[in-house]
């Protein structure tokens, strides 16, 4: 046999090829296209356990890859041989991790640079990731105006009150004529613009922004809204500079001018501290003129705890007159109640301030004990909120006037003929 005959065999015998040019060795296939053409393929471990074959139109690319890849996989055994052993226990767990989601160690850590260099640092690509699942988990479209009806009927069936209920209707009627749309894509820029417009008084603000955040809690716990975005509105304290109250001279103008039916439920409010909703709900065998004390029932109170509120002086006075009667302290309707107020200040030439009967017994009952655990009790408060509210707005003195105004008494026509 010549020369020329053995090299074309051995030529011929030189597929596959191994490509060596350290420890690792990495394989070269010819094959032959259907075309009579040759395609060459280099069998590839790097990413794993699993082969595949990279494909190259001619036999110096394949080569030239094949001895790229036999480089990579030296220098990567290397590191892998320089391991210390808890490198290596850490590196084994982060395999195993990652195997469910058929994810190299490679691909991840390269995702995971990439993501800290978006966000910032590793906590804030977990906050993001949370915020994302949260945002885009499935909810059930539903608007504002008709889950605003389904919670006020929820409320209704659980025995809600009257007055409760008319609060959340006036409230929650306003949002939902505003928001006509999902309730799923409000926010709270949006919700926060919206209360500014209004232009409301800090405690009136924050009614409204109880009321929208139990709509949210609301729609969050049936399925219409991923989050409560009202967590995000602004939160305004109510300072002691809030808090209004009258003057004796205001509040003896105001008795003298109080329509016979209306001035037990003023004096209650003056006198004793109770809230409006609990004038509503009182009758007159809770009030014992006797042991001079007033029984706020659990059901009556806005708390639904029950308390006991003592009778001063000046309030038996104000209400022994109507001793003997039965039925409710307030005979008329809620309506009527809430016009009697306005239309009592105008008689009298006073001007009207909300809920100022009770933040004035608050003020000058803790003038007047300087005990505010105490004041506390009767008004079915904690005693933070009297010490915080109503601390030093009034002087001792002006809570001995306070509470020595009694109906045909000389301060009474004194203070009324001569309003502070």
């Amino acid at each position: 046999m010549n020369t020329a005959t053995t090299r074309k065999r051995r030529q011929a015998q030189a597929w596959p090829r191994s490509v060596q040019p350290g420890r690792a060795i990495v394989k070269v296939y010819r094959r032959k296209t259907p075309t009579g053409n040759f395609a060459f393929m280099v069998a590839n471990y790097a990413d794993g356990e699993r082969r595949r074959f990279d494909s190259y139109a001619n036999e110096a690319d394949a080569l030239s890859a094949a001895d790229k890849l036999a480089r990579r996989i030296d220098s990567r055994d290397y590191v892998a041989a320089s391991m210390t052993k808890d490198q290596a226990i850490e590196y084994a767990n982060a395999v195993a991790r990652l195997k469910p989601f058929n994810l190299t160690v490679d691909a991840a850590t390269a995702t995971v640079v990439e993501a800290v260099k978006l966000v910032g640092d590793l906590p804030g690509v977990i906050a993001a990731a949370r915020f994302y699942k949260t945002r885009n988990k499935t909810i059930t479209p539903a608007s504002v105006s008709g889950v605003v009806d389904e919670l006020l009927k929820v409320k209704e069936s659980r025995g809600a009150s009257d007055r409760y209920l008319k609060d959340l209707r006036y409230r929650l009627g306003q949002f939902a004529g505003a928001f006509k749309s999902e309730i799923g894509n409000v926010e709270t820029k949006m919700v926060q613009e919206w209360l500014d417009e209004l232009k409301l008084s800090t405690q009136s603000y924050m009614n409204f922004r109880r009321v929208i955040s139990l709509l949210f809690e609301f729609a969050v716990a049936r399925g219409y809204a991923v989050d409560n975005v009202i967590t995000g509105v602004e939160s305004i304290k109510i300072r002691n500079g809030d808090v209004e109250i009258f003057t004796p001279g205001e509040i003896a103008a105001l008795l003298t001018a109080a329509d016979a039916e209306f001035l037990p439920s003023l004096t209650l409010g003056a006198f004793a501290g109770l809230r409006s909703a609990e004038i509503e709900r009182l009758n007159w065998q809770d009030v014992d003129l006797t042991a001079r004390h007033i029984i706020v029932a659990a059901s009556a109170a806005k708390t639904a705890s029950r308390r006991i509120v003592p009778v001063t002086d000046n309030l038996a006075a104000w209400l022994a007159p109507y001793t003997g009667r039965r039925g409710k302290i307030w005979p008329g309707s809620s309506i009527g109640f809430y016009k009697q107020m306005p239309a009592t200040a105008k008689a009298a030439g006073v001007a009207w301030k909300q809920n100022a009967l009770r933040h004035s017994f608050a003020s000058y009952r803790l003038a007047q004990t300087q005990n505010a655990a105490q004041v506390a009790l009767e008004c079915g408060n904690s005693p933070k909120v009297i010490f915080r509210h109503y601390n030093q707005l009034v002087k001792p003195a002006d809570a001995v006037i306070w509470f020595s105004i009694a109906p045909m008494c000389e301060t009474l026509h004194v203070f009324a003929s001569n309003i502070m």
